[in-house]
């Protein structure tokens, strides 16, 4: 037959969307035609899979016109993960593989010249598109193909089918016409359940020494979901602090695991080792708006979709651009950022905590007890305006880290072991999670009312703070969640004045700028 329809897939955001690659062998003019809003790195699978048939020992049809349309026209496809569909539905056109046993596959690969197969990004969501829509059919997942080094990341989706290969023979071989496919191919493989790391090793907060506001302000963060900002001169173990923060919180889910690895392999970053390991990401204080929140055509996750279900350290904030921290705002209170472009739009996930730490003046020692400060109010003034207020009112915590000396530094014994913070964080979690279903940071409207009730001294303590410190309505909402993370922690049922004291102190606000 002259025409051949090979299924594949296109990442769109973090969807995966269904690509019909057909091809048409037609006479007339030698020509190698390839349509469908493809970008560059696709035209060049021309080259790439002439290439990769030809040094197979496989015939390419060089004497025919060769048409190949990858549908739908208006889906922007990108990346080489269409060579080895292309290459099937050449073959399956000229009659070397059998058209019919394709049905029920997908195929994915990136094809060198002599043929061999090679890793792409977003195996895993393709994998997960693929179950998702058996789901939707009640039917059984189509039978995915990949590449050896895609394969095993594409496997951790639960009841998905899927096939490494190391070769394009390797796949021609299971589809060749007539008999059955040959036994044994050592470069074919059905790929089962993948053993994973088991317990994720991350930096012990015992390395920290003394900081116990500090410490406390991170247990508290990591039981309710809640972001911190962390103000100290150069040297007072923010970083440390930063870098710790990972092994506070609870385990991953799966679900929240599979989340996570679909975002790193959409990018390429995904590695088996890290498997159910929160991520930290720590960008440079010169990235820019689009590497934070992520863009590009098509659209790519940033950092913050990077860091889900993990860290985002922003450390020296006050030197990000301004327009960089100002767009974290949205994801901050959604947990999702949507890029949009003038043909489509990408949904990332970002359900990251912020951790953010800056010193108090541009020298960096206002208020230490080792270095006098050489700036000027003015100095102290514009240096701290950089951070907006709309900003600021988004950080839950706002915390002092003081600088120790040299003499408190040695005689200090280590502090609490992060396994011991981590099991009072854990009970404060699993106690939010029973009462309301989500963390106490994901609270919003009414339930903040239900679940945040506070007895006529609290009520009265708070209402007093938050005029004294002019503070707006999500300023109290936020205090509120902070409180009740206090009271999960103490094993309270209700909040009570003591929690609300305790929330209040860490809602320092900044002189911000406008």
């Amino acid at each position: 037959m002259s025409l051949s329809l090979v299924h594949s897939r296109a990442l769109l955001g973090l969807e995966a969307r269904p690509v019909c690659v057909e091809v048409h062998l037609a006479n007339g003019l030698p020509s190698f035609t390839l349509v469908g809003l493809a970008e560059t790195e696709v035209k060049e699978a021309r080259e790439r899979v002439r290439s990769a048939i030809q040094n197979t020992g496989l015939e390419f049809p060089s004497n025919k016109r060769i048409t190949v349309n990858l549908a739908p026209a208006d889906l922007p496809k990108d990346s080489g993960r269409f060579d080895l569909p292309i290459a099937m539905g050449i073959l399956a056109a000229s009659g070397q593989v059998d058209a019919s046993k394709l049905v029920g596959y997908e195929f994915a690969g990136e094809l060198s010249l002599g043929g061999d197969l090679r890793p792409v990004r977003g195996a895993l969501a393709m994998s997960l598109a693929l179950v998702r829509r058996a789901g939707n059919a009640t039917g059984r997942p189509p039978k995915l193909v990949l590449p050896e080094g895609s394969a095993q990341e594409a496997a951790l989706v639960p009841d998905a089918q899927i096939f490494g290969a190391r070769h394009l023979l390797d796949v021609v071989s299971q589809f060749l016409p007539g008999s059955a496919a040959p036994e044994g191919l050592e470069g074919w493989s059905r790929i089962g359940s993948v053993s994973t790391p088991r317990q994720p090793v991350y930096p012990d907060l015992a390395d920290v020494k003394g900081q116990a506001v500090a410490r406390r302000a991170l247990e508290i963060a990591a039981a309710g979901g809640h972001s911190v900002l962390m103000m100290g001169p150069p040297g007072s173990g923010k970083s440390m602090l930063a870098q710790r923060f990972a092994g506070l919180l609870p385990a991953m889910t799966r679900q929240e695991a599979l989340e996570c690895a679909a975002v790193a392999s959409l990018s390429g970053r995904f590695a088996l080792e890290h498997w159910a390991v929160r991520p930290t990401c720590s960008p440079h204080h010169t990235a820019s708006a689009i590497a934070l929140v992520g863009g590009g055509s098509p659209p790519r996750p940033g950092e913050i979709s990077l860091a889900h279900r993990g860290v985002l350290f922003l450390d020296e904030l006050p030197e990000f651009p301004r327009a960089a921290l100002e767009a974290l705002r949205e994801p901050l209170e959604s947990g999702t950022i949507t890029i949009s472009r003038a043909a489509h739009r990408a949904e990332f996930p970002a359900r990251f905590q912020l951790i953010a730490a800056m010193n108090p003046c541009p020298c960096g020692y206002l208020g230490s007890r080792l270095r006098a400060c050489r700036c000027s109010a003015d100095q102290v003034s514009r240096y701290q305006g950089k951070l907006s207020g709309p900003l600021l009112d988004r950080i839950d915590l706002h915390v002092e880290v003081g600088a120790l000396a040299a003499d408190e530094l040695v005689n200090t014994p280590p502090g609490e072991a992060s396994d011991a913070v981590r099991s009072r964080v854990v009970l404060a979690h699993e106690r939010a999670i029973t009462r309301q279903g989500s963390s106490n940071q994901a609270l919003e409207g009414r339930a903040i009312d239900a679940q945040c009730q506070l007895d006529p001294a609290a009520a009265k303590f708070l209402n007093t703070a938050a005029a004294r410190l002019g503070w707006s309505g999500r300023g109290i909402h936020r205090c509120l969640k902070v409180a009740r993370t206090i009271a999960d922690l103490a094993g309270a049922q209700a909040v009570q004045v003591t929690h609300v004291a305790e929330a209040v102190q860490y809602r320092r606000v900044l002189k911000a700028g406008c």
